[in-house]
């Protein structure tokens, strides 16, 4: 039987709860980002706890891929502070190195070699980065394309794939690392219509094993079920951020109420 709103709303008010009661792992203190003159992040204050899953939205160029993409200090900041799992992250590059490690990331254009087979893509971070044997490198990506549901495109090259399969893929790559983290920049913004269900399946499977996840999209059906958080984002600022229940049924700042008119 489908939930209706109302245990919808409770239960995601029982999420945020519980991820508000754990421990910080990613934590921005008035951070500011600048492209030469343009001001794309300004005085951005959140904190995310362990376990807690946040949709972020907003219009383009409101600096919502910027947020995220600073984590893992694939955009540097220029002032304020950013801490990831108890690190703070500055130009020291071993930290930086230390925090990727921890931090799994999903892109809008999968992000595969072209020439690599499947496994080879899955492998390739856990046996240089993690330094594990081969063997079980494949065993272990043989787990994870199980869990995405293509283990039998194993031996196949990406472009042998099909865009929702080539995504699928890039989910279980981060996934063989075994982050902490899980971050999504808009990663169904590339596929054909049909493909995008397949895709937003496996990440709500994720969300489901209690794993930390940011996940920049325009799919507010993906947020209504899945997140504890929704923020809005807009001119590189926070807008609004509230459970998905009082997001959607009760948006307190106009720029909210403008934005989810023009997309619902």
């Amino acid at each position: 039987m489908a939930q209706t709103n109302t245990q919808k709303t409770e239960k995601n008010r029982e999420q945020l709860v519980s991820a508000a009661s754990g421990e910080i792992i990613i934590e921005f203190v008035k951070v500011n980002k600048w492209y030469g003159d343009f001001h794309v992040l300004k005085d951005i204050d959140l904190d995310v706890h362990k376990g807690e899953r946040i949709v972020v939205c907003g219009p383009s160029g409101s600096g919502k891929s910027t947020l995220i993409r600073c984590i893992n200090n694939l955009e540097e900041h220029q002032s304020g502070s950013i801490v990831v799992d108890g690190i703070t992250l500055n130009r020291n590059l071993k930290n930086i190195d230390h925090i990727r490690t921890e931090v799994g990331m999903v892109f809008q254009n999968f992000n595969l070699f072209p020439h690599l087979t499947i496994i080879e893509n899955l492998t390739l971070g856990p046996i240089w980065t993690r330094k594990m044997p081969k063997v079980d490198a494949n065993d272990l990506a043989m787990k994870y394309l199980e869990r995405v549901k293509i283990p039998e495109q194993a031996d196949k090259f990406p472009g042998q794939l099909s865009g929702g399969q080539q995504q699928r893929v890039a989910i279980a790559r981060s996934l063989c690392m075994n982050p902490k983290i899980m971050l999504f920049d808009e990663p169904t913004s590339a596929l054909d219509p049909e493909m995008i269900k397949e895709v937003l399946e496996v990440m709500i499977e994720l969300a489901d094993t209690g794993m930390t996840m940011i996940v920049v999209t325009h799919e507010m059906g993906f947020a209504e079920t899945v997140a504890d958080r929704v923020i809005l984002m807009d001119q590189g600022q926070i807008v609004e951020e509230n459970e998905p229940g009082e997001f959607f049924n009760n948006p307190q700042h106009e720029r909210t109420k403008l934005f989810l008119s023009q997309i619902l």
